[in-house]
């Protein structure tokens, strides 16, 4: 047990150090190189987003904020600092104090992907404490509903020609869109050219006005535009369809078998987390993702639940960055 260093030449600090030591040892107080999973959280819960509010990451974590911030019985505060492709927040996090008060809602770019692009100083899946999954996902291509292009077929045509002049937007180099995009130009042997934005909301704003021609979208971005009719959906990037776009079928279904390219969200926390206070992050996040309302409402946009335990999103985190770090290495995607 810690116990307070007792300076005998103070009778005031001398007290004041019996009290702590009594209270140390009736479990009363925790010591100040510790956390007590008793009394945390303490204050507001920040969740760092690495990309502009309004995209998918952001949506999510606002779904959840509610229900978290009621079992945690403090508020639960998004943060969003986008750019780098989700760096900026993955950084901010690590640098955080590792007392749980700061968590991350990483996505597959930010914590298994863009260690295999960009020369970063830290490795998410070394330097980071998996708490849990969030979700899982297919991304849907969308075209603008006034582009020429109406299947997949016509969107091959457009991008067989070396100077092809068809590109796709995403939220960032390294993101599920990207990812999704490059391994469909290896796949068809096309040549879209990629364009990185600061996130789904800025993409989807160009794509919208016609200015970008097509997007592998994460489907809170997109579903909306598809029912009113601004967007058409070409194909899902799934193994399987999507039940809230049951119509639009894989690309697998569509003449490439065993195509994939799921997205995915994790939670993380700065490393060196205490074990009790990373168990009770883990508990809220669960009970918030198995809630039956917030589980309704992230599969009416597209999106899948998928708590796991520590050690399940741990393990899942390596295998999804040992996979794409090959498809970096074989696509040749480099940071700009």
């Amino acid at each position: 047990m810690l116990m307070p260093k007792i300076f005998f030449n103070d009778p005031l600090v001398f007290t004041f150090n019996v009290i702590c030591a009594c209270l140390l040892s009736l479990g009363l107080l925790c010591p100040k190189e510790a956390f007590c999973a008793d009394s945390f959280p303490s204050r507001s819960i920040r969740i760092m987003i690495g990309f502009s509010p309004g995209g998918s990451a952001d949506t999510v974590a606002r779904a959840m904020a509610p229900k978290m911030s009621e079992l945690f019985k403090q508020s639960v505060v998004i943060e969003n600092h986008p750019g780098a492709g989700g760096n900026i927040a993955s950084e901010q996090t690590i640098r955080s104090l590792p007392d749980g008060h700061t968590i991350m809602l990483g996505t597959i770019g930010s914590l298994a992907v863009n260690q295999h692009i960009n020369k970063l100083s830290y490795d998410p899946a070394v330097d980071m404490q998996a708490l849990s999954m969030a979700i899982v996902f297919s991304n849907v291509l969308v075209v603008n509903a006034n582009s020429e292009i109406k299947s997949i077929e016509d969107y091959i045509r457009l991008g067989k020609p070396e100077n092809s002049k068809l590109s796709f937007g995403s939220s960032g180099i390294g993101s599920a869109g990207h990812l999704a995009g490059e391994l469909f130009k290896i796949t068809a042997n096309v040549n879209i050219q990629h364009i990185a934005y600061r996130g789904g909301a800025p993409a989807m704003n160009d794509l919208l006005s016609g200015v970008l021609p097509s997007i592998f979208s994460s489907p809170p971005d997109a579903i909306q535009f598809i029912q009113s009719g601004k967007l058409r959906a070409i194909a899902v990037t799934g193994s399987k369809r999507l039940d809230v776009l049951p119509q639009t079928p894989t690309i697998a279904e569509l003449g490439f078998p065993g195509f994939e390219a799921v997205n995915w969200y994790a939670f993380t926390a700065p490393l060196k987390t205490p074990a009790d206070v990373v168990a009770k992050l883990n508990q809220v996040i669960v009970t918030t993702l198995k809630d039956p309302s917030i589980s309704s409402q992230l599969k009416k946009s597209g999106l899948n639940p998928l708590p796991t335990s520590v050690d399940e999103t741990t393990k899942y985190i390596k295998s999804e960055s040992e996979k794409w770090g090959n498809i970096v290495k074989k696509a040749g995607i480099r940071a700009e």
